[in-house]
């Protein structure tokens, strides 16, 4: 990957976004030697300003952030990185050096928490549970919950309404990953209506 290192004394800003949600997680700098290391090992290694040396992101904390893309800018003087984070990004305890997770960030870890309910396949867990059921249940289940939120769409409680939502928003993930389908992919069908 050929970077202008040259522009700013050898470094190069990374926004840290992570790959599931698009949050942005970090900025951090690289020199050529931090983004080998980095391609090599496939977690991030930073150039850090403060330490003046190597340092991945991790390496005290045991939080890494293992990549799974990197893009430069069209300038070639700045790099993207999508990354699957292990733990919280920030030193604070967060998971976004920028404040809290978006809800686009939320539905995108309660789906990865949903397949991991699935395969752990336990009966401790009610998303296990209804899944063993069958996909005519689960089919039921989201059915059952959208009546239950058109009823509470003609009232005026609007807590209960937005629990009925949730309830809806949960079950219709876990249908889509029952069947296989991600909310990746039903954001590409919407974004194709989109430009129609």
């Amino acid at each position: 990957m050929n970077l202008d290192f040259g522009k700013s004394d050898g470094l190069v800003p990374v926004v840290i976004q992570h790959c599931d949600s698009l949050q942005v997680l970090m900025l951090g700098y690289m020199n050529a030697e931090a983004l080998e290391k980095t391609q090599r090992e496939g977690v991030v290694t930073f150039f850090s300003r403060s330490k003046n040396r190597l340092w991945t992101k991790g390496e005290t904390s045991g939080h890494f952030l293992h990549v799974q893309s990197i893009q430069k800018d069209c300038d070639a003087d700045a790099l993207l990185i999508q990354v699957r984070p292990r733990g919280p990004v920030c030193h604070t305890g967060t998971a976004s050096c920028f404040g809290e997770q978006s809800a686009k960030g939320f539905l995108y870890k309660l789906e990865q928490t949903i397949a991991e309910r699935l395969a752990e396949n336990s009966n401790t867990s009610y998303t296990a549970r209804l899944a063993q059921l069958g996909i005519n249940r689960v089919a039921q289940k989201v059915g059952e919950e959208a009546v239950e939120l058109i009823l509470e769409a003609k009232d005026d409680h609007p807590e209960l309404f937005k629990n009925e939502a949730a309830d809806l928003l949960y079950h219709l993930l876990v249908l889509l990953r029952v069947k296989g389908v991600t909310l990746e992919e039903v954001e590409v069908v919407l974004r194709s209506r989109a430009k129609e």
